[in-house]
């Protein structure tokens, strides 16, 4: 079989190629030479795939595949699932002059069709592309490239006041274009429907033509100023063999120029009752179209003002110590490890860690917590707060784009950008929309020519004038994008961060909400509360030696054991012969004695005897409280009771998912007692106790194998599995740390009640996109046959072109003003 080399990362193809093609991929995160097996294995289970052979010293994957059975993205996708990355960049282009969905399906193939482009999406309503791509293969001038090669202009994403004069620039255009149209509309109206006003209607027919020659003349500048990019964008669809909306704004307005100029000209060609002009239509469109683009571009804009106030939170300068001194500094110039003093009213200009001074800070901007957080030595800040008393220093530890403020910005312009599942279906409509219109009118002309009455050359003009501008696939285009775009907005507003499209459309339709117990109910920070010995032991050795063997720990019980020996003043010593039992507990020789310190399976396994420890231990558990056993040389010595207090609003949260008709579940490694005693006080009927770290995906798929709509909520540290399992992982994120991959949706402020918002805003946000699409498809469905004619036959009805250019200028501010209801959502 013949392989060749063929740089394209969307299918490694060209069109015309045939047989396996080879593609090299570079890999990152192998620290091994096993990790090359794990990926060849993987990329070998592939269907279409041939052969894998992955290079550990040059950390690249070279691939044969069929073309015609696996994409790229596929392959991509197997070798990060394996767990490691593709070492791809990211980069968000501004698609200037699109109109409608029939540009975004340009723009998108050619980006596709580019060599090295793993994934492009591009959105309307922010007219930007988001694209993933290979820098071994393809740049950005090569990207550029492609974009323009279909008629498009480009840009890099530019800074928001810079986009923002580049959008009031191009508002002032539009309304410059329309002013001209419609002042030129005036006479023409007059001059086009002279039985109307008495000056006119007296004139005779020579007279007459004299003024629609004119009109004639007047009307052009309407066509070659007003209308220009009408015309540019229909002359670059046609070199590139393709039609959009431009098109059909053209032609019909083209079409009914012509006509009417032939007419004046020489009326002799046409019958007596055929030889009215129709100048009016063509400014008149043309004025109505331009007006209806500017009031979009002003609707338009208002869908990213989430993003606007994101980005004013950002402080223009910050006070820092260097050499002693005590300096104002751009924003952009402090480094990490600087020192930077705040003084009360001022926002904190980077992320950092409190070491001098104590304050409350407003952190109600990212979090949505209206109440300030106390603020003292060693606790985060967050870029982009408000201090608001005191005064004091912290050392940065996040600038620039890795703070917290600037992940979010990111993180909410890339959802913004992305697509939901739904819009494939305005997509692939696109596709065929301009050219089914196109087919629509030329029927609608032959049919009122060869069938309609006199005068049917009028009437069949006019037929497919009004089919090609009546049509409106920009409505199409702009549906399910500026309701996303204000939904994603909408929720960072309130502290909740969704990563794209599909995680709104998913969490709109969830019914189960599996919650892990541990600082996602809890706070997550657990204290000693009780310690029960047998009669021969003692509570001070007891908290020694458990002390001992979780000193080297990072689990949240570990922490609350050794605070709970720093409260007795003991100092635990060094364990040696440590071992970590998955699912049971630790052992290790503490001072000559073999310590085992974990739960009833570690004691059984060991064969210790508990006594009225197990007593105890149920107690304990009915309390809400995890028993922790402990043995001293293979007897139980004694019982530690570790409690984890609930959060403030976890059970008003879980009983508001519950009123939304959510079934919510607990999961948890506690024993069931401890687990069912919490579920029972938060107000929570199903548990799943007892589960491992690993099994917590296992328990999600079973759920879903029931049929359910899955969220797993979890800290992200451990529950990377369970989120990434889940329909919608949700990752409860707090302080700087809001950027987690493994997760759909961050909830910023580490609240329960952020859940309920999150669904709150999903709902509303497909509601307004289905609002949308079926606006969009009713509206076409329904004008489209009206003004070709189909109710002439029945009740002698035509539709004006001028009220189809209306109707046409009013069905895409429609929709953006129906997405822009979003921002008026009240969320709690």
């Amino acid at each position: 079989m013949k392989q060749a080399i063929v740089p394209s990362a969307t299918t490694g193809v060209s069109g015309e190629h045939k047989g396996d093609v080879r593609i090299e991929l570079p890999v990152t995160g192998m620290t091994c030479a096993s990790c090359t097996a794990t990926i060849e294995k993987a990329l070998a289970s592939i269907n279409g795939v041939s052969q894998a052979n992955v290079n550990f010293a040059s950390q690249k994957a070279f691939v044969s595949y069929d073309p015609v059975r696996v994409r790229i993205g596929q392959i991509i996708k197997v070798i990060k699932d394996s767990g490691y990355d593709v070492g791809s960049e990211k980069v968000t282009l501004k698609i200037r002059e699109m109109t409608c969905a029939s540009c975004v399906r340009k723009v998108e193939d050619a980006l596709k069709g580019s060599p090295g482009v793993i994934r492009a999406e591009v959105n309307l309503g922010s007219e930007s592309a988001a694209i993933e791509y290979l820098p071994s293969m393809t740049d950005l001038k090569s990207l550029k490239k492609a974009v323009e090669s279909v008629g498009y202009k480009t840009g890099t994403e530019e800074p928001q006041s810079k986009e923002e004069d580049s959008k009031a620039r191009e508002y002032r255009s539009l309304i410059r274009r329309f002013m001209v149209a419609a002042i030129i509309s005036l006479p023409v109206i007059v001059v086009s429907y002279p039985k109307f006003f008495p000056v006119l209607k007296d004139m005779d027919m020579d007279t007459l033509r004299m003024l629609w020659i004119g009109a004639s003349i007047l009307t052009v500048p309407a066509l070659v100023y007003s209308g220009s990019s009408f015309f540019r964008g229909a002359v670059a669809a046609f070199r590139h063999r393709a039609a959009d909306m431009n098109t059909l704004i053209a032609l019909g307005t083209g079409m009914a120029w012509l006509f009417s100029t032939v007419v004046v000209l020489f009326p002799k060609f046409f019958p007596e009752n055929a030889r009215e002009p129709y100048f009016d239509v063509v400014s008149v469109v043309i004025a109505l179209v331009v007006l209806g683009q500017a009031l979009e571009l002003r609707a338009k804009g208002k869908t990213s003002e989430a993003i606007k106030k994101l980005m004013g939170l950002q402080a223009k300068t910050a006070r820092v110590v260097r050499n002693g001194k005590e300096m104002d500094i751009p924003i952009e110039e402090v480094l990490v490890g600087d020192k930077v003093i705040v003084r009360p009213g001022e926002k904190i200009p980077v992320d950092g860690v409190l070491v001098e001074g104590r304050s409350s800070v407003d952190e109600s901007m990212l979090t949505g917590e209206p109440l300030p957080a106390e603020k003292q030595e060693g606790d985060e800040v967050i870029g982009g707060t408000i201090n608001k008393t005191g005064a004091f220093k912290f050392k940065a530890t996040k600038v620039g784009k890795d703070t917290a403020l600037a992940q979010i910005i990111k993180m909410v312009q890339e959802a913004q950008g992305s697509k939901a599942p739904i819009q494939k279906l305005a997509d692939t409509v696109s596709g065929y929309f301009v050219p089914a219109v196109m087919v629509i009118a030329v029927t609608s002309f032959v049919l009122w020519y060869d069938l309609g009455p006199e005068p049917r050359i009028i009437l069949a003009l006019l037929g497919a004038v009004t089919t090609l501008i009546v049509a409106c696939p920009c409505a199409l285009g702009l549906a399910t994008p500026t309701s996303l775009m204000i939904g994603v907005g909408k929720a960072a507003e309130n502290g909740i961060l969704i990563r794209n499209g599909e995680a709104i459309q998913v969490a709109s339709a969830l019914d189960t909400v599996v919650l892990d117990k541990t600082g996602t109910i809890t706070i997550g920070k657990p204290a000693l509360t009780d310690v029960i010995v047998t009669g021969e032991g003692n509570e001070m050795d007891v908290v020694r030696f458990a002390a001992a063997l979780e000193k080297n720990s990072e689990h949240p019980l570990a922490e609350a054991i050794l605070q709970g020996a720093k409260s007795r003043d003991i100092v635990p010593s060094d364990p040696e012969d440590f071992k970590a039992i998955p699912g049971h507990g630790v052992e290790g020789i503490v001072d000559g004695h073999r310590i085992n310190l974990g739960n009833r399976k570690l004691m059984d396994r060991i064969g210790a005897d508990l006594g009225l420890l197990e007593k105890d231990s149920h107690t304990l558990a009915d309390e809400g409280k995890t028993p922790i056993f402990i043995s001293i040389d293979g007897k139980a010595a004694g019982v530690i009771a570790v409690s984890d207090p609930l959060k403030e609003d976890s059970i008003e949260a879980i009983q508001g998912l519950k009123g939304l008709g959510v079934e919510v579940v607990m999961i948890t490694g506690d024993n069931r007692r401890t687990a069912e005693a919490i579920a029972k006080r938060v107000g929570i009927d199903r548990v799943l106790a007892e589960v491992l770290p690993e099994d917590k995906a296992r328990e999600v798929q079973k759920l879903q194998l029931e049929g359910r709509k899955v969220a797993f909520v979890g800290d992200g540290i451990n529950d990377a599995p369970a989120l990434a399992r889940a329909d919608v992982g949700m990752a409860i994120g707090t302080g700087t740390d809001v950027a987690i991959e493994a997760s759909d949706i961050t909830l910023i402020k580490g609240s329960l009640l952020g859940i309920q918002a999150a669904f709150s805003i999903s709902k509303a946000t497909m509601k307004n996109v289905r609002e949308n699409l079926f606006g969009a498809f009713f509206y076409n469905t329904a004008l489209i046959p009206v003004a070709a004619g189909i109710l002439y036959p029945i009740w002698g009805i035509t539709m004006n072109p001028i009220l189809a250019g209306a109707a046409m200028a009013m069905s895409s501010l429609t929709v953006v003003s129906n997405a822009n209801r979003l921002r008026f959502l009240k969320v709690r």
